[in-house]
């Protein structure tokens, strides 16, 4: 019996439209702009200034602090502006602005062919590329790489998971990525199962992306200590607990991490990237996104360079269609819509999808009906219904108590509500305000005991 996680989880209907469609480098925008904060963590510290020319692969901005992340250009040209911009929060952000001027790359980088002996580098050299190449978790939560490969002290990790599930309903990037780089995501497995120290991987996927699972078996034939896994279709089986779940049998426990049972998960998208900045010095300067929608002319899989405005993605596609109701970044469950076209495409961008008006209307709620139905997709364990009720009449003690700040914003609530109740968008915000109040007690614990601790006065 096919494997997957025990608790909640949902079967939203399966759009995959670009499964089919094979990579398409897009080509270079105009300008592109580049947020230094394209990751969980401190922003980066900016090291270039208006008017500097640089490289396809040159830094501009380098990690300030144990989790951040380096960020580099993604064409040659000249810097324009260092200006607040619109990221996907719907937010200005600190970016670089580099104006296109052609595409001269680093010499360092070796563009078409890897170097010689790279396998052959230690643990702690694979590493140190994987920090300077700026690698994030391409799956979208944007956490830098070299920091989750370094294990808590007290841990010990035995098995690596290479998340190939792609579990959202419109997306195929990682799909595509599997049927095209399926040789390099292996070989990007075993360079972190090297810095890991560990014997054995998993690569998941997804009955429904059945070639992948045929040919990434017939490759991992070759590599040692690689087993392809495939799983049955449940969403939100990407997500690290569960999809650890469901391939390991082991829970991790609310707020540990999943080094704390032995494993560590990387998308595959990641295990390229990590292949790329090893064999060939090459930082992650470009990704593939998925643009889809059903009123899309030609909806695609493009190989896009970062800081590259999603409206060029989207006129790649054929244009924005006339009937467009929403467009979201990342999938229709997890992803958020946005109000401007220009903002720019980051590491963790893995989907840009068009919704007719008719499907991104928001339906008339109505009462909840006490069906449960919140509660039994909850892969979480909780009770959404109780905390959209405590969220909106602003009851933060009972809420975190009820643990609201283990929701991972999945949407299984909202998808399964028969009542058109905004449940995650209530919970979204009572976890906000929840983690507000955790932080402030959290900065006066610390004032107390730092203005306990009274200088020795000299005598």
């Amino acid at each position: 019996m096919l494997k997957t996680f025990k608790l909640g989880g949902i079967h939203p209907q399966g759009e995959k439209l670009t499964a089919a469609m094979a990579i398409q480098p897009l080509q270079l925008p105009k300008e592109v702009v580049l947020p230094i904060a394209q990751h969980i963590g401190a922003p980066s510290t900016v090291v270039v200034k208006k008017g500097d020319l640089v490289k396809t692969g040159s830094v501009i901005a380098l990690s300030s602090s144990p989790v951040s992340s380096n960020l580099h250009s993604p064409v040659s040209g000249k810097v324009v502006k260092i200006e607040e911009s619109l990221d996907a929060s719907g937010f200005k952000k600190k970016s670089v602005v580099i104006e296109t001027e052609g595409d001269v790359w680093e010499d360092s980088i070796s563009r078409d062919f890897p170097q010689t002996n790279f396998e052959n580098l230690s643990s702690a050299a694979i590493l140190e590329k994987i920090r300077e190449a700026g690698i994030v978790g391409m799956g979208g939560a944007s956490f830098p790489t070299h920091v989750k490969l370094e294990i808590p002290a007290g841990m010990k990790v035995d098995t690596l998971l290479i998340n190939g599930v792609e579990c959202e309903p419109f997306l195929t990037s990682d799909h595509r990525l599997m049927l095209e780089h399926g040789e390099e995501i292996l070989k990007g497995t075993t360079l972190l199962m090297k810095v890991l120290n560990v014997e054995k991987a998993i690569l998941g996927i997804e009955i429904n992306k059945p070639d992948a699972i045929l040919l990434l078996n017939k490759l991992a034939k070759n590599y040692p200590g690689i087993e392809v896994e495939a799983l049955q279709i449940k969403y939100p089986q990407g997500s690290e607990k569960q999809l650890i779940q469901a391939m390991t049998g082991r829970l991790v426990a609310p707020g540990a991490l999943p080094a704390s049972v032995g494993v560590i998960v990387q998308n595959v998208g990641t295990a390229y990237a990590v292949y790329e900045a090893v064999a060939k010095n090459k930082p992650l300067i470009e990704r593939v996104v998925t643009v889809t929608g059903k009123g899309l002319s030609n909806p695609g899989n493009f190989l896009v360079r970062i800081g590259t405005p999603i409206s060029d993605l989207i006129k790649a596609a054929g244009g924005l269609p006339e009937n467009t109701g929403k467009v979201i970044i990342g999938g229709p469950m997890m992803g958020k819509a946005i109000a401007n076209l220009n903002i720019p495409v980051t590491k963790g961008m893995s989907g840009i999808v068009l919704l007719p008006v008719e499907a991104a209307a928001r339906l008339n709620d109505v009462p909840c009906i006490r069906c449960a139905r919140c509660v039994e997709g909850c892969p979480m364990n909780l009770e959404p219904y109780l905390l959209m009720a405590l969220s909106e009449k602003g009851l933060w003690e009972r809420a975190e108590a009820g643990h609201i700040t283990d929701c991972m914003e999945c949407g299984s609530c909202s998808y399964t509500c028969p009542s058109c109740r905004p449940v995650l968008d209530y919970i979204r915000s009572g976890k906000s305000q929840v983690g507000k109040i955790i932080q402030s007690r959290r900065n006066s614990a610390s004032t107390d005991i730092n203005t306990s601790i009274k200088p020795a006065i000299p005598e």
